[in-house]
């Protein structure tokens, strides 16, 4: 219930040089307590005018805080509601941009192999007339079979005993004649080496210690291919140990009479 006007009135009081606690303990012990009282209830009024907009002031920012804290709670939990519904685009985004990436991969293998068949496509159409040659040349050559296979055959059943120049006489001058007399096609140039036998086997043979010439490979041909066992002539000894290198592995077993 202290105002102003309280105040205003008990200054003079307060003014008066025997207003003191000293003085009213001299008078009377009550008279000194209601004397401080007073004193005291004016330096409480002074502080508490500035207090009490304090308090106020707290109170209306309490209530502001009130607000602020229930608009913050609010804007958080929308805040994690749509950072949740981001971590759910964000997991589309990130596979919709793998799957870009696995296509773009997928689309950059398929331009290399596209670019591959293309080369090879290209580089193969050169040969196109070559293999329309060698199919014509495969027809030609199997209409030739019977001859060139007549030939051979005849080369290893009957020409084993004789010389290249009667081997040749044989071949070229009656066989050759004889399927031209019948009309059996046969080809002019025929090479009964490379018709019997292929590259790599003659090298072969050569590393076992057959000689090189056409006689030599003639000779091994007919031992390899001829269905009956051979008889070599062989004063040279070349033969003799051709077979013994080539027969090795198979423990060929020697007699020596």
């Amino acid at each position: 219930t202290i105002n102003d006007e309280t105040v205003e009135l008990v200054q003079p009081y307060f003014e008066m040089e025997d207003y003191t606690l000293q003085h009213g303990k001299k008078v009377c012990g009550n008279v000194a307590g209601l004397l401080s009282w007073t004193q005291a209830m004016v330096v409480f009024y002074g502080v508490n005018r500035e207090v009490l907009p304090l308090k106020a002031n707290l109170a209306k920012q309490e209530a502001r805080l009130k607000v602020a804290n229930a608009e913050k709670e609010k804007a958080q939990a929308e805040l994690d509601e749509k950072q949740a519904e981001l971590d759910k685009v964000q997991a589309k985004f990130d596979a919709a941009m793998k799957e870009k990436m696995d296509l773009e991969n997928d689309a950059e293998t398929c331009k290399r192999k596209m670019q591959a068949a293309s080369a090879l496509i290209d580089g193969l159409s050169g040969e196109k007339v070559r293999w329309t040659q060698q199919s014509k040349e495969f027809k030609s050559q199997i209409k030739r079979l019977v001859g060139d296979i007549l030939l051979c055959t005849g080369f290893l059943s009957y020409c084993g005993p004789f010389n290249q120049d009667f081997r040749n006489l044989l071949l070229k001058d009656l066989w050759e004649t004889e399927l031209r007399a019948h009309k059996i096609p046969f080809s002019d140039d025929l090479n009964l080496i490379s018709m019997l036998v292929d590259q790599p086997t003659i090298s072969e043979w050569n590393l076992q210690g057959l000689p090189g010439d056409h006689l030599s490979i003639q000779n091994g041909i007919i031992v390899t291919k001829a269905s009956r066992y051979p008889l070599l002539v062989d004063p040279q000894t070349q033969g003799k140990e051709w077979i013994k290198n080539k027969e090795q592995d198979n423990e060929l077993q020697v007699n020596n009479v």
